[in-house]
């Protein structure tokens, strides 16, 4: 069974989200076990205070190492594996689905969101393995990321998703977009579906499916072809779709 470790100070907010959906029955399926721990029970402080004053002066507050350290050091005890430490802060690396899956390989992850102005620089260095973003912007803590990430990462497991090449065919599995999707009625207020999706002819299907992949992707996300690994039947595709007859 996957564990998965959450460290936050507003422990509520992940109840309705591991509560329903994929997330929900991956736990109920014994596929993953979700923890999440107010960090402000390791504080030291009789306050229980978890933040001070940056050296040097500055606004805001900076958490303190002493929490974070103790907790990480009190769940990796109870592992039988060196779990993945994972920062959610926007100075991290830019998440993709190929991390999604990498970190899907893991058997224990722990995910540290915290609040205020920052992290003492001692947790970055001594503590985290990972550091990871969601987006260039700024949120009021790295909780909303956690649920991004684990509801990527938890997907991805086997058995979770009712069918086991849902997660193969997504958008950046393959490093393309997704093709376009259909359902009936196959004439909608005159709107049809492509009429090869009728045809019941497996191999035109693929095909056509294919090209409109790489259509999406060309139009959309540019940027992911430069690393893809194009076929020459690909290439010719593409070469039509910029310069048509």
């Amino acid at each position: 069974m996957k564990s998965i470790d959450i460290l936050t100070l507003f422990p509520e907010m992940f109840s309705g989200v591991f509560g329903h959906s994929i997330l929900k029955k991956a736990a109920d399926k014994e596929i993953v076990q979700y923890n999440v721990v107010n960090f402000r029970e390791f504080s030291d402080n009789k306050h229980q205070q978890v933040d001070d004053y940056p050296y040097g002066g500055g606004a805001g507050m900076v958490l303190k190492p002493q929490p974070i350290f103790d907790a990480v050091e009190d769940l990796s005890k109870k592992s039988k594996s060196s779990p993945r430490v994972i920062l959610m802060c926007p100075q991290g690396e830019r998440y993709t689905q190929a991390k999604a899956e990498e970190l899907a390989n893991e058997d224990h992850l722990i995910f540290v969101c915290g609040h205020y102005e920052g992290y003492d620089e001692r947790i970055r260095q001594h503590v985290i393995t990972d550091e990871i973003s969601i987006g260039d912007y700024v949120l009021t803590g790295g909780e909303l990321g956690a649920m991004v990430v684990v509801d990527s990462v938890v997907r991805l497991l086997p058995d979770v998703l009712g069918n086991e090449d849902s997660p193969v065919k997504d958008s950046f599995s393959s490093g393309l977009l997704e093709h376009p999707q259909y359902t009936r009625p196959a004439d909608f207020r005159g709107m049809k579906v492509p009429e090869v999706l009728l045809s019941g002819n497996h191999r035109l299907i693929e095909e056509w499916r294919e090209k409109e992949s790489l259509k999406r992707t060309l139009d959309r996300r540019p940027d992911l072809l430069k690393k893809y690994p194009l076929s020459d039947q690909q290439k010719k595709w593409l070469q039509q779709r910029k310069n048509p007859q």
